[in-house]
């Protein structure tokens, strides 16, 4: 399949750009209940990671200094795992944590790889 070869620049772009847009999402609902009604409270944990989801979703999206963005949503998505789901149960898919471990280890590979093409920065 070396033929994809030539589209892992483009496909890293479009990984990055949609996983920040999708967490700036996260971000809105939880701040302005835009573009669905965030279903809890509001508390200081919460506002919080709305801040940041919606600074480093921003920033993911931008390429703009995505790997100090991504670094930080990814410890974000760490303690949003662990302090809501890992201690539920072992296994994300049965303690509901699977989406907070998956953007950990997105936004992880994003800090270490870089914005990429299509960025306002490549650092």
């Amino acid at each position: 399949m070396t033929f994809l070869d030539k589209y892992s620049d483009v496909s890293y772009v479009a990984l990055r750009i949609v996983a920040g847009f999708l967490f700036l999402c996260h971000g809105t609902q939880k701040l302005v209940s835009y573009p669905t009604e965030f279903p809890y409270p509001l508390n200081t944990m919460s506002t919080s990671a709305g801040i940041i989801e919606v600074l480093a979703g921003s920033l993911i999206i931008l390429g703009f200094y995505s790997r100090i963005a991504a670094f930080i949503a990814s410890g974000t998505m760490a303690v949003a795992y662990w302090m809501v789901h890992g201690l539920n149960h072992p296994f994300p898919i049965a303690n509901g944590g699977e989406l907070s471990a998956l953007y950990c280890f997105c936004f992880l590979y994003i800090a270490t790889k870089g914005p990429g093409k299509f960025s306002l920065n490549t650092r």
